[in-house]
């Protein structure tokens, strides 16, 4: 396996688009990375770029320490699973999975117990006198994987491969890719807008926005401390709320007209003073005593049941806001009540940038 890494990388299509904007990006030798992010942030690109599939407009890809910008796309010693399984119709499972190394004039007894083995690693060894038709779309989605295994490749690359599956066949899939990961320690690359597929697969998730990279880090790290707006709201559901408010004094904001919240001073040390936006996840609100009139008000309208929680949904200060309870909680409150969060769940943004503004640590 092998590290990839991407130096001031651009795509400028004609006319002037740019798809992705001066991007560096180091994903180390058999991490799994997923490139999270909406539709038409430059994910996509950005992977066809690593596999060739797309010229550069600038900077570097290095793949293993060597720099492939000119490397044709089949000398570059990666292989890449896409979102439509890309099968030949009028081929068996065996023959589509053998078909890339016979082109490279490996031995038959090489290939066959390279097929085979990818076959019982992915539990296909039945399906393999079968034409891709008489399978199920899980199965065509294995035969793919198993013909990117069976390469042994420097890198794998992923572009949204669950994307066809039923929500299921989903879930099923995604622990299978992750057992798979484990076995094979593999360098992998995988491009998804699903934040759920990010946060279970990824040991490493690269958001992007718009063409650049909002953050990158563990999936726990850019859950609960993402370090733009987007990133916040973009991660997590129900998304964080945010509400806009000003810090009156180190370790408290007021939301006007709302009430006040308490915050971890020492780590947002630049928000003295300041007009800002206070996120705060639904899980991490907790409902208040209001007879202290202690908190933040919050007009509650109606709840929705989720089976083991209950998602409290109003407005703060006239702007929406959720509030998640367990459903063993006594019945859902309406109307006005009140709310504080921990201090440690309080998280500071710029009004203007949307940056946030916890202190590096």
């Amino acid at each position: 396996m092998a590290s990839v890494t991407l130096e001031n990388v651009r795509k400028v299509y004609p006319g002037g688009v740019e798809a992705v904007k001066g991007i560096s990006l180091a994903i180390p030798d058999g991490a799994f990375t997923v490139l999270l992010g909406p539709s038409g942030c430059g994910k996509s690109t950005l992977l066809r770029m690593i596999a060739g599939l797309e010229t550069i407009s600038d900077g570097t890809i290095s793949i293993g320490g060597r720099n492939v910008n000119q490397v044709e796309p089949a000398d570059r010693d990666i292989a890449m699973v896409f979102q439509n399984y890309a099968l030949y119709p009028h081929m068996s499972v065996y023959n589509n999975m053998a078909y890339g190394l016979r082109n490279r004039g490996m031995a038959k007894d090489e290939i066959d117990k390279r097929v085979r083995q990818a076959a019982q690693l992915l539990a296909i060894e039945d399906f393999l006198d079968r034409k891709p038709r008489a399978l199920s779309g899980g199965q065509r989605q294995r035969v793919a994987m198993g013909r990117a295994i069976v390469r042994e490749p420097q890198a794998f690359l992923f572009d949204e491969p669950l994307s066809n599956l039923d929500a299921k066949l989903r879930v099923q899939m995604r622990l299978e890719i992750r057992r798979l990961h484990n076995r094979l320690k593999a360098t992998s690359i995988f491009v998804t807008h699903d934040q759920v597929e990010a946060m279970t697969l990824a040991d490493q998730v690269v958001v992007m926005n718009k063409g650049t990279i909002e953050q990158v880090g563990a999936p726990t790290e850019v859950y609960r401390r993402p370090s733009t707006r987007f990133v916040a709201t973009f991660i997590g559901s129900p998304a964080m709320n945010l509400v806009k408010g000003r810090v009156t004094a180190p370790g408290r904001v007021e939301i006007a007209g709302a009430g006040t919240l308490e915050y971890d001073a020492k780590a947002f040390e630049a928000a003295a003073g300041r007009e800002i936006e206070v996120g705060v996840r639904p899980e991490d609100v907790v409902i208040a005593d209001s007879a202290n009139g202690a908190g933040v008000a919050l007009q509650s309208e109606f709840a929705e049941e989720l089976g083991p929680n209950r998602l409290l949904h109003g407005s703060v200060a006239g702007t929406p806001f959720v509030v998640s309870v367990p459903s063993s909680d006594h019945a859902a409150p309406t109307g006005g009540v009140r709310f504080s969060a921990p201090t440690d769940k309080i998280h500071l943004f710029d009004l203007e940038k949307g940056r946030s503004l916890r202190c590096a640590s």
